[in-house]
């Protein structure tokens, strides 16, 4: 073998050794199969019941809980937006692949730009997970993120609600660490949904972690699955 062969070997099994996430990626969940999303907990804190209609924003893991959370009677609307669908086709593969199984009939796939949420009206709930932070950042354009919510507020019923959890960051950072640590302050986000008229309606601790720092990448192999996560509820006013 030759030095340099040698070396690049020797640097992918350091680097599979520091993240073995990336050398063995686990098999896909989604909020079905995995008790750690807690899925039951946060579709109660949502509200939803049978004959709902609610859009699922950056749609994945969760799609199929909310099918049947709302029923045949109800509607999942799952939105992906186009910058996410060109730099990763997999995840409407997985969507269209929902929506092939009669058991999820109720589900309807969406896309169009981030700017241009094509969101239908009269919705009871819009729930993003973990990617409200994603709109601030370089590859999704980044989005205009007060058109963003705008467009969730004309979309949602008097009375709906806008539900947002994502992986918390420290007070003070706002939006510094949207792009490297995957994180967002809580603070941005009540600031942001103020702006676009929603009243805070609750927010749930059950996917808080005291014990993050929030100094890591919420991929880092230390905390990856077990971040600090704020679950808040916004309502549309009557």
């Amino acid at each position: 073998m030759s030095r340099r062969a040698f070396l690049a070997a020797a640097a992918f099994a350091s680097l599979a050794l520091a993240f073995p996430a990336i050398a063995q990626a686990p098999a896909p969940t989604d909020a079905l199969t995995d008790p750690a999303m807690k899925a039951p907990e946060v579709i109660k804190f949502m509200g939803l019941k049978p004959g709902d209609q609610v859009a699922d924003l950056v749609a994945g893991r969760f799609v199929r809980a909310l099918s049947q959370a709302v029923g045949p009677k109800g509607k999942v609307i799952a939105y992906e937006p186009d910058e996410i669908v060109k730099t990763h086709p997999e995840a409407l593969a997985s969507l269209t692949k929902i929506t092939a199984d009669p058991a999820y009939a109720n589900v309807s796939v969406v896309t169009s730009p981030g700017n241009a949420p094509n969101l239908p009206k009269g919705l009871n709930a819009v729930f993003i997970r973990q990617n409200y932070h994603d709109l601030y950042d370089k590859f999704m354009g980044p989005v205009d993120v007060p058109a963003f919510n705008k467009a969730v507020y004309a979309a949602l019923k008097p009375g709906g609600v806008y539900v947002i959890l994502d992986h918390a960051d420290a007070p003070g950072t706002g939006l510094t660490g949207t792009e490297g640590r995957h994180r967002i302050e809580k603070a941005r986000v009540l600031a942001d949904m103020a702006a676009a008229g929603f009243k805070l309606d609750g927010e749930s601790d059950i996917l808080a972690n005291p014990g993050d720092d929030h100094s890591k990448m919420v991929f880092h192999p230390s905390i990856r699955g077990k971040t600090d996560q704020f679950l808040l509820r916004f309502k549309k006013p009557k």
